[in-house]
């Protein structure tokens, strides 16, 4: 089953279960769905694509929820971090370091990089193969203590 009909079985599912904070949540990645494609001119979204607009909905829920934390808005954050919970459920499993450092190193090898100048380099052709797995930070961290 595609990431899209999932996400669609899994709103009905809600609907029917009366899980509002689900219902609300997925109906908003739908609606950003919906913008996603009018602003990239697709007609139907790519898994790939779903997972990319995904990663930017978490983002967006983690520094909702450190602004509301540092403002002292606990029922606001606590409604971010539950919705950042269903979220992050239709992600592929994160990378671990050892795995997103070792593949650092195999694309440090294959680009010839040397130091840390060349990590543009490195990260133009690193983040293709994170697909989602990991986030575009850690990569660059993990690809810069590996350069000199």
């Amino acid at each position: 089953m595609s990431l899209g009909a999932q996400l669609e079985a899994d709103l009905v599912a809600a609907m029917k279960d009366r899980d509002v904070l689900k219902v609300s949540c997925l109906r908003m990645l739908k609606s950003a769905a919906g913008y996603y494609k009018i602003e990239r001119k697709k007609e139907v979204l790519e898994d790939q694509d779903l997972i990319e607009l995904l990663q930017k909905q978490v983002k967006q829920r983690k520094e909702s929820f450190e602004s509301y934390e540092k403002a002292g808005r606990k029922d606001l954050s606590e409604k971010e971090a539950r919705e950042l919970v269903i979220l992050q459920a239709y992600l592929p499993k994160e990378m671990s370091d050892e795995e997103l450092t070792a593949l650092a190193r195999e694309v440090i090898g294959r680009t010839g990089a040397k130091a840390k100048a060349d990590l543009g380099r490195v990260m133009k052709d690193l983040v293709p193969l994170l697909k989602g797995r990991a986030d575009g930070k850690r990569a660059s961290a993990a690809a810069a203590s590996l350069l000199v």
